[in-house]
């Protein structure tokens, strides 16, 4: 692409309000930017590189609430930021400052100072010492800047429905090929590595059919971590809504890094696999009042951030990240909706996990899940069809809201994950609370005519202990993190087995193994959408961090050298049976009975009985079945099998000539048994301790 310095002009001509952010034409660039309560806008041009300011134009046309300006014979490759004068009342939330340049919101390639961003730059809207008061210095030099980028290629989406079959694989872009044998070193760790052919065969080999990359939006590392030297790893510190993260691309200028990204999607929509991305529309890098001012909150603080009505120099702070987006607002709602359309047109993202998701549907008197944003993304051409997921919890006042999404939302179930985790670890849980987030979390979803489907069910995920630290600590290991090791959960619902952290003791070590396996199981098997992290099948282990957010280094990258293959032989076995046998089907089950009274599933005690209410709440006892007479896919009644007690267990089996599909006590879950229909004294099943069996009736 080229870059081209700006024309000399002495005045913009009035341009046009729509739409925002900076757009090519053929005689030139036309700027749009919203501010409701600035008294003047300037645009500033630099030379290619951002170093010098080479103009500084007023915004000569205003619509409504848009500043706007076109500058002839400009093109792509110009670089510009902007300058927005008004009130600077921080006690009514205004902190207009001309003083600090401004990276445009809908910037789709943003250029880095020089030598990155400092910290300890004049980059305050408030002066620190005296906060009231404005900080005078001009950042121009050091601030980021926005790229013109000229029209951009539309790209189609998989299209592949929500189904039963649908597996989430959550992966970060770096980590998930920064030590993958097979990969090219120039290109580990980037979005070409993950298109690679060694990526692709191994989310093959899996079964996985939905990735979700850890955020790809381009983000900016706190203050706090570049102080000691790390950086945000996870990347939840979104500052370009519209510009994928450079540093995960191989290319090294704007328009390279793009076009990876594409080719990324699409070497995944050739291999089958939807790309869902995991987005950060709750929150901005400026912090709270005290934080730098990098954007919105010198463009219009007062519209772009929830303030307390009665202490408007605040920031509420419903995030843990210091601001809180005000979505409330049409030009953020806007924001975020054109970013998503950008993502989906441009880019061909099939879907987003949204972070701290209430954030986006928080009106006045709290959550209102039929708020001014689900009604844009219900009724957006663009977005019908693509699949959104919520993370449904903020830190706000009644910020839980596992539920309460409108229905066609799927949300991460956490009661999924501290049902599971409570289960077979030890924890406090009856068979009843297991059971029902097994079989679809009816209590969450039914009555809302919601489907099963909806419930992401999730073991662990990025945030908190992989499945092999959750068997091996009790306690977080979070030292390298330089908080004391005061950050991350502290409840976990984990079990170290016998011994904290590594060990050579066979004992423990088989304990681990199975706990896995079962654990697995229980998720692969479950109705609703499962998801695993990545390096979960593997045996990956982050050392007992369980909030490596800021580690980019060994912690976190998969250590694929050490993978443990019977277990990623196991996981792509389990997966398989989902998919050829449906254990648990893609609707909600009635337990009434068919034609020949057999019930469409039936929980059953270890003598084979069903469940009474007072079985079912016994906290002490661990095993139960589940008869599944109206599978999927199979065309056979099923039997699921569940030991979670530390001894080994009879199961008396109903009638049937029951196969075993997956004995989670084996390696590889492959097992030989067979009971035929004639088997005499054969009538109970020896249910190993911490185990999971899949049987199938092979009756004629």
């Amino acid at each position: 692409m080229a870059r081209r310095d700006a024309p000399a002009v002495t005045a913009l001509q009035a341009g046009r309000a729509w739409p925002l952010g900076a757009t090519v034409d053929d005689a030139g660039v036309n700027i749009a930017v919203f501010s409701q309560h600035a008294t003047r806008v300037e645009l500033c041009v630099y030379d290619a590189e951002g170093r010098t300011e080479l103009q500084r134009l007023p915004l000569p046309g205003r619509s409504g609430d848009v500043f706007h300006g076109h500058l002839p014979g400009a093109g792509a490759g110009l670089v510009y930021g902007l300058r927005a004068h008004g009130p600077w009342r921080p006690d009514r939330g205004h902190r207009f400052n001309p003083n600090k340049l401004l990276l445009d919101p809908w910037a789709r390639e943003i250029v880095a100072p020089p030598d990155g961003f400092d910290w300890s730059g004049p980059h305050f809207g408030a002066d620190r010492e005296h906060p009231q008061h404005l900080d005078t210095r001009d950042n121009g030099a050091l601030a980021f800047k926005a790229r013109v980028v000229g029209p951009e290629p539309a790209v189609a989406r998989l299209r592949t429905p929500p189904g039963a079959d649908t597996l989430i694989y959550e992966l970060h872009v770096r980590g998930f090929t920064q030590q993958m044998p097979g990969v090219p070193e120039a290109l580990r760790g980037t979005y070409a590595g993950l298109a690679h052919e060694a990526a692709i065969a191994h989310l093959q080999r899996l079964g996985v059919t939905t990735v979700c990359l850890l955020p790809v939006q381009q983000h900016l590392d706190e203050a706090h971590l570049a102080a000691r030297g790390l950086v945000n790893y996870w990347g939840y510190n979104t500052l370009g809504f519209f510009c994928p993260e450079p540093r995960y691309a191989a290319a090294h200028d704007g328009a390279g890094v793009r076009a990876e990204f594409r080719a990324l999607v699409q070497r995944l929509h050739e291999a089958g696999i939807e790309v869902l991305l995991d987005v950060v529309y709750n929150h901005t890098p400026e912090g709270d009042e005290r934080g730098p001012t990098l954007s919105w909150r010198g463009l219009d603080n007062t519209s772009c951030y929830r303030l307390p009505e009665h202490a408007k120099q605040h920031h509420e702070n419903w995030t843990g990240c210091g601001n809180t987006l005000d979505i409330r607002h049409p030009r953020m709602l806007q924001m975020v909706m054109d970013s998503l359309r950008h993502w989906v047109q441009h880019y061909g993202i099939d879907g987003f996990r949204f972070d701290l998701a209430p954030v986006l549907g928080r009106g006045d008197h709290g959550f209102e899940r039929n708020g001014p944003f689900f009604k844009a993304v219900l009724q957006d051409p663009v977005l019908q069809g693509v699949r959104l997921v919520a993370e449904p919890w903020d830190v706000g006042p009644s910020g839980y809201q596992l539920g309460q999404f409108p229905r066609g939302w799927q949300e991460w179930n956490d009661r999924f994950r501290d049902t599971a985790r409570a289960f077979w670890l030890g924890g406090d849980c009856t068979r009843g609370e297991f059971a029902l987030r097994l079989a679809g979390s009816s209590d969450l979803y039914q009555a809302r005519q919601r489907s099963p489907l909806e419930s992401v069910n999730y073991i662990v995920s990025h945030d908190g202990f992989t499945l092999a630290d959750l068997v091996s600590y009790d306690l977080r290991h979070n030292e390298a993190n330089g908080e004391g090791n005061r950050d991350g959960h502290g409840h976990n619902l984990s079990w170290n087995c016998g011994w904290e952290g590594p060990t050579s003791d066979p004992e423990v070590l088989a304990r681990r193994a199975r706990l896995q396996r079962a654990l697995l199981a229980s998720l692969l098997l479950s109705q609703g959408t499962p998801m695993l992290a990545a390096g979960d099948e593997l045996g990956h282990s982050q050392g007992g961090n369980n909030n490596p957010y800021c580690q980019d280094n060994p912690i976190t990258w998969i250590a694929w050298a050490a993978a443990d293959q019977s277990l990623l032989a196991y996981t792509s076995h389990v997966i398989a049976l989902r998919k050829r046998l449906l254990p648990l089907a893609p609707r909600w089950y009635t337990g009434l009975p068919d034609a020949k009274g057999r019930a469409d599933l039936a929980w059953l005690r270890r003598t084979g009985e069903p469940m009474t209410p007072e079985h079912w709440n016994n906290r002490m006892s661990r095993i139960l079945g589940a008869w599944i007479g109206a599978p999927g896919r199979g065309g056979a009644p099923l039997l699921l099998l569940i030991n979670g007690r530390d001894m080994d267990a009879s199961f008396r089996l109903p009638p049937g000539q029951w196969v075993c599909e997956l004995d989670s006590t084996q390696p590889e879950g492959r097992s030989a048994w067979v009971r035929g229909s004639g088997d005499q004294g054969r009538h109970e099943l020896d249910l190993p301790a911490r185990s999971v069996m899949l049987l199938r009736d092979a009756a004629p």
